[in-house]
């Protein structure tokens, strides 16, 4: 019997493993020097001048960066319907509003006219997210926001190390850009996020409020010429620091990760040649300069193929295959459309997207073979139909 092909699965090596045993060793394993190393590298690769913050998730990095802009009751922060509730939740929690707009259908990003439609007088900050690795209009983003003095924080969480016009996003002139690390993303420490700016400001308030809002970080409690015991509370903040654990996984996935990122290039065009005669829709491309982070491979099923999309994956599940879908809409959540009144007809592309759209296995442990699977079974279910 075949071994079942899963949708994602990390690339942890003998380095990382070796990182983390020298960790348990060393008697520090929360926040510490792994983690700032980690920090370190993250910033040199974007191409420096930048400050990081390495944080337990991108949902932190998120609320991090809101809570830095002062977000307050009342604002609103501008987000796509299709993505994951991180996005939007983050809001909510200062009392403010979430506004959904629809998605540019060549890109699966956030429409920039839906953005500068929906600003008005209480408009905070503009919240794109780079989707499955392929930036958003980030020009045109970035214009609406300085001509109507909001800020943009990037939700980069499938975008490592995507390109937008040849410059890795991170680096791009926004407010901040959060990723994450979770374990099926591009760099996987299991859980972690990053919060990059190049406002000092806001990475200073970020380090303050990820762990309590403590003045310094345990380990420079531990390692400064003021007594160890002692610390000030300089706000009410939470619990979102990296371990040095899951930093040791971090430093040497960053190490590999144009490896990565050719591998998984590699693999997405693999995918795009053998299923290019299928009654599919290929994922968007990158253009213009710019690379795709391949974090998902996204298809949208024809209604030429004469099956549902439900019925796609439920028939790769029984070929031995996982797939999955990214995402249900947000306005077809149940507290997300109830609380907003959100109705259908104001996200028409999301709507289609939401019929159509399925990921299919992509990551670096993939062997050529394994994908062969995939697309045989692809292939065999849309073919008979």
């Amino acid at each position: 019997m075949q071994q079942f092909i899963p949708f994602a699965a990390p690339d942890i090596g003998e380095d990382e493993i070796a990182e983390v045993v020298d960790t348990l060793r060393s008697g520090w394993i929360t926040t510490g020097p792994k983690a700032k190393r980690f920090e370190e590298s993250f910033g040199e690769f974007l191409g420096g001048g930048l400050e990081c913050v390495a944080l337990n998730s991108a949902t932190a990095g998120l609320h991090l960066a809101l809570e830095a802009i002062g977000t307050a009751p009342g604002d609103e922060v501008i987000v796509p319907s299709y993505t994951f509730t991180a996005t939007a939740e983050v809001v909510r929690y200062f009392g403010a509003d979430p506004v959904f707009v629809d998605v540019d259908p060549r890109t699966y990003c956030i429409c920039p006219a839906a953005v500068e439609a929906a600003i008005t007088s209480r408009t905070r900050a503009i919240l794109p997210v780079h989707f499955a690795g392929l930036a958003a209009d980030m020009d045109r983003l970035l214009a609406i926001a300085k001509s109507r003095a909001v800020h943009v924080i990037e939700d980069a969480a499938h975008a490592f190390p995507a390109r937008y016009r040849g410059q890795l996003v991170g680096s791009l002139a926004s407010t901040a850009s959060v990723f994450s690390f979770y374990a099926n993303k591009t760099l996987a420490t299991g859980e972690g996020g990053m919060l990059v700016t190049r406002d000092q400001t806001i990475a200073d308030r970020a380090r303050i409020m990820r762990l309590h809002g403590i003045d310094r970080d345990a380990f420079d409690r531990f390692n400064s010429r003021r007594p160890a015991w002692f610390y000030q509370i300089v706000a009410p903040g939470f619990k979102y620091n990296l371990t040095d654990i899951a930093a040791s996984l971090g430093i040497h996935q960053l190490r590999r990760a144009s490896e990565f990122e050719r591998r998984r290039t590699y693999l997405a065009k693999r995918y795009n040649a053998a299923l290019a005669d299928l009654p599919v829709v290929l994922p968007p491309q990158a253009v213009d300069g710019g690379t795709h982070a391949w974090h998902l491979y996204v298809l949208l099923l024809s209604d030429e193929a004469g099956i549902s999309r439900d019925a796609v994956i439920d028939a790769m599940h029984a070929n031995g295959v996982g797939c999955s879908v990214h995402y249900i809409p947000l306005h077809q959540q149940p507290y997300w459309r109830d609380r907003y009144e959100l109705t259908a007809d104001r996200f028409p592309h999301s709507e289609e997207l939401a019929r159509r759209a399925f990921s299919v296995p992509l990551y670096t442990r993939m062997t050529d073979l394994d994908q062969d699977r995939v697309i045989a079974s692809l292939r065999e279910i849309l073919r008979r139909r």
